[in-house]
C-alpha cells in the first residue's frame, strides 16, 4: 500500500478500535472476554458505591472472591461498612460475589487528594472583620486574635485567600 492522506485516518483511538485490535491477535482475543467481564463488574460496583469507587479498582475476580485495590486506609474503612450493600447490589446485577477483599494499595498523595473548595468572604465581612480587628481591647489576651484577624484580612484583600 502506498501512503497518501486518504488512507491514513488521524482519529485518537476508542474503545471500538482497542477491542478491533484485540480481536484480530489470537492470543490477545483470548484474553477480551474477561477484560470486558472486568470492565462491566468495575461499572457495576461504582455505579453501586460512586464517590467509593471513584479511586478504586478491581484487582480480581474469581471463584466468588472480589480483591479491590484502595488507595488508602481510610477508603477502606469506609468500603468496609458498605459492603455488604455492594454484595447485595452486585447479586441483583447477577454477579455471584461470596466474599470481598481490600487490599491498600498506596498511591500518590496528588492523584487521590480531593479538590477543597475555597472559601470566599464578602467585602462587608472583610470589613467587618477589620473593624473587629481594631475595636478589641488591646490586651495580651486579645493580641494573638487581634493578630490572626489583621492577617486575614490583609490576605482577604490582597486576594490571597
Amino acid at each position: 500500500m502506498r501512503f497518501n492522506s486518504s488512507n491514513i485516518s488521524l482519529k485518537r483511538p476508542t474503545a471500538v478500535g482497542a477491542t478491533d485490535f484485540l480481536r484480530r491477535n489470537d492470543r490477545m482475543a483470548a484474553l477480551l472476554p474477561a477484560v470486558e467481564r472486568m470492565a462491566r463488574l468495575q461499572k457495576d460496583c461504582a455505579q453501586c458505591l460512586p464517590a467509593m469507587f471513584k479511586h478504586c479498582e478491581i484487582l480480581a475476580f474469581e471463584d466468588g472472591q472480589l480483591v479491590l485495590s484502595l488507595p488508602t486506609t481510610a477508603l477502606a474503612a469506609k468500603l468496609k461498612q458498605q459492603l455488604p450493600k455492594l454484595q447485595d447490589t452486585l447479586a441483583q446485577r447477577g454477579w455471584q460475589v461470596q466474599g470481598v477483599k481490600l487490599k491498600v494499595q498506596m498511591a500518590k498523595p496528588a492523584e487521590i487528594k480531593e479538590k477543597m473548595r475555597a472559601l470566599e468572604l464578602p467585602p462587608a465581612a472583610v470589613e467587618a472583620f477589620d473593624q473587629l480587628s481594631a475595636e478589641l481591647e488591646a490586651s495580651p489576651q486579645n493580641s494573638a486574635l487581634i493578630d490572626a484577624v489583621k492577617a486575614m484580612v490583609a490576605r482577604r484583600r490582597a486576594g490571597g485567600g
